[in-house]
């Protein structure tokens, strides 16, 4: 029965975005690549999640990323002191500490990749990989795979010499990637919120899945052929390695403060109208109530047993109005 669900999911899933196309006729014509991307999907998920050399890569990548939130914590002990600690000795419970903060050393080491080359040497690998998988221009396959290690940001700042020569719909695509994506600096920050198998099989799920939605949504009218387009992978050139190092500090302790202060006012407004709503007469149901049962069918249809749904619609209704931030903190001590 959770097979059918699934595929029931998954075909929802497309008729809602065949349903917001901009060519509906020619979305159809990209079905072959709609049905490899989503094998590929498919592939990832069972190599990840139900193969002994799947689960000891994500084991490893898990390990590695907390050896690194260890010196992260290094750097916060040394200005905050015994604030990061209980009396006891163990890590304060802060969420400052324990996810904002390895932020800022996620991005230097961001920084140190991109300057010793090593980060855009994979970026241009992995585009041009899908490139011969996804049936997308270089472009758009460059971008998908440098919106997941650098974010929105920098990834355009490689592409801006392209960008006022591209049409609406390339432009289109590009920010459905840049915005569907997460940067390496905050993968580091949900593995302290969530369990890091599945964190890493959503970015690799992600990376295939915004192809699909982008198939459908936005097909390209014409094959486009960037040849050998030239793309700006050295945005740093001509700083030294410690003013680039610095910019990427500088860069993830901005990340920190947005991401506080994003959170203090959705999660201070969401608290306000669960209150409201609670002060209605004979209501029993907060805000986040209200939105569950609005995207129960929706969590149903994509393959969320009945009994969970009203809890995981409240989670989608969240990440929706507000951000993935605040929904991952629900689904942590949920």
């Amino acid at each position: 029965m959770s097979i059918v669900m699934g595929i029931v999911g998954i075909l929802f899933v497309i008729f809602l975005a065949w349903i917001a196309s901009s060519n509906k006729k020619l979305a159809f014509k990209h079905w072959k690549n709609i049905v490899l991307l989503l094998a590929l999907q498919l592939l990832a998920a069972f190599l990840f999640l139900s193969t002994t050399g799947g689960q000891t890569f994500i084991l490893w990548l898990a390990n590695a990323f907390d050896e690194l939130l260890g010196f992260a914590r290094e750097g916060g002990l040394f200005v905050f002191g015994d604030l990061m600690s209980t009396t006891e000795g163990e890590p304060a419970d802060v969420f400052l500490f324990n996810v904002l903060l390895p932020i800022i050393f996620i991005s230097a080491i961001i920084g140190i990749l991109s300057f010793t080359r090593i980060l855009p040497f994979i970026i241009k690998g992995i585009g041009f990989l899908l490139t011969k998988i996804t049936g997308m221009p270089y472009i758009e396959s460059y971008n998908g795979a440098a919106s997941m290690m650098l974010g929105q940001s920098e990834v355009f700042v490689s592409l801006k010499n392209h960008l006022p020569k591209m049409t609406t719909q390339r432009l289109y695509t590009l920010s459905a990637q840049a915005m569907s994506s997460i940067s390496l600096s905050i993968v580091g920050a949900f593995f302290t919120m969530l369990d890091p198998q599945f964190v890493i099989i959503a970015i690799v799920l992600n990376l295939f899945g915004v192809y699909v939605i982008v198939h459908i949504i936005n097909p390209y009218e014409e094959e486009i052929d960037d040849g050998d387009v030239e793309i700006s992978t050295n945005p740093e050139k001509g700083k030294s390695f410690f003013q680039v190092l610095g910019d990427y500090i500088i860069d993830g302790g901005k990340i920190v403060l947005i991401v506080g202060a994003m959170l203090i006012g959705f999660i201070a407004l969401i608290g306000l109208l669960n209150n409201i709503f609670l002060l209605i007469p004979g209501s029993s149901l907060s805000f986040q109530d209200i939105l569950g049962y609005i995207f129960m069918p929706i969590a149903f249809l994509i393959g969320i047993p009945w009994d969970e749904a009203q809890t995981a619609g409240s989670l989608m209704a969240t990440k929706l109005i507000t951000n993935e931030w605040r929904r991952n903190l629900l689904l942590t001590n949920s």
